[in-house]
């Protein structure tokens, strides 16, 4: 039954009538979700052009509301099919750089291995710092009909902060500090993205993708527990991230097939700017330094630990093409940039 639009003293109610298809969310096994709440017109097959303006997917247009500036009218530029699982997992398994890590099992190093540990934590400390910065760019071009992928960059963004924190703190916590600031070319690139695409699998693909398979190495760098702890927690944020920019690039190739040049382009260049020496690479030489000193066991074991650098660097780049083939850009191995080709393992 309708509401009565109007009330004796003149008030307009209209609004009172718009719910003409009521929504009933039941909680799931994880409690109240995005998944439980995408129902009918609110649901994600319901989504309907942008229209500048902050209008969710499923809430009524108002004919005066004001814009908000430019976004992106296509899905296809922003979404990625598992944006609402990794959000709802993001929220559910933050942690506290302050409670979450045995900051007591620190023990004094020899000088060699504190100020190695200290120049890669100034490393992560900067690259985290630029990997919350660079989403956060791209929130005011996200429509509002695809909130999720907005919610999930907000919960990037927290984890970049609690990284550029912990690793922060692990410099300045055992007697080191933080040490030489790096060139930032491969960083550079990463700001300078002019799509959301680009900055997706510039970001979200290779650049986090290289630091993920060094904090899985974290058994082997770490020297304490704190430290194992601190590289276990991130890589399991870091995970969350390389999903979305994996998935994201497969919904763009599904989707716009005649963009897979477009995204080559980008990684030619990209390819070459992360291995130019900026502080996000390892090849950074005081990074490079540092990780074989910690692999090696000290630098007297500075080869030992260089052979190991060079298994975490062969890692890297296997890995990277293997993200790209499940998006859908496996011929990337034919033209990888010849500074990776050398790591590449045949077919």
């Amino acid at each position: 039954m309708a509401a009565n639009p109007t009330t004796e003293s003149g008030l307009d109610l209209s609004w009172l009538n718009l719910y003409d298809e009521p929504a009933s969310a039941t909680p799931g096994k994880k409690g109240m979700t995005l998944k439980e709440i995408n129902l009918g017109q609110y649901g994600e097959v319901a989504r309907k052009g942008g229209d500048m303006t902050t209008r969710l997917r499923g809430v009524h247009p108002r004919p005066d509301a004001q814009r908000f500036g430019p976004n992106y009218q296509s899905k296809a530029d922003v979404w990625s099919e598992n944006c609402v699982m990794l959000y709802e997992e993001a929220v559910q398994r933050q942690w506290s750089s302050a409670r979450d890590i045995p900051w007591d099992t620190l023990q004094e190093l020899p000088d060699e291995i504190e100020r190695a540990m200290c120049q890669l934590c100034t490393m992560l400390t900067e690259v985290e710092f630029i990997a919350g910065d660079v989403p956060g760019q791209w929130m005011p071009f996200v429509s509002a009909q695809d909130f999720e992928a907005g919610l999930f960059l907000m919960s990037q963004i927290m984890d970049e902060a609690r990284h550029t924190d912990v690793f922060r703190k692990r410099a300045l916590a055992n007697g080191g500090g933080l040490l030489a600031q790096g060139a930032n070319l491969g960083l550079r690139t990463l700001i300078e993205a002019r799509d959301f695409t680009e900055m997706s699998v510039l970001m979200h693909v290779q650049a986090e993708g290289f630091v993920q398979s060094m904090f899985r190495m974290g058994e082997l760098i770490g020297q304490t527990d704190a430290e194992k702890r601190i590289f276990r927690m991130s890589a399991q944020d870091e995970s969350r991230h390389l999903a979305f920019g994996v998935m994201h690039l497969k919904y763009v190739l599904d989707t716009e097939p005649e963009r897979r040049e477009e995204i080559h382009h980008y990684l030619d260049k990209a390819e070459g700017d992360a291995s130019g020496g900026g502080s996000g690479d390892v090849t950074f030489p005081p990074v490079f330094e540092s990780l074989c000193i910690l692999l090696g066991g000290g630098v007297d074991k500075f080869d030992e630990g260089l052979q190991k650098f060079l298994l975490l660097r062969k890692r890297q780049i296997n890995e990277y093409l293997h993200r790209l083939e499940v998006a859908g850009l496996g011929d990337r191995r034919q033209r990888v940039g010849p500074l990776f080709a050398q790591f590449v393992d045949p077919v």
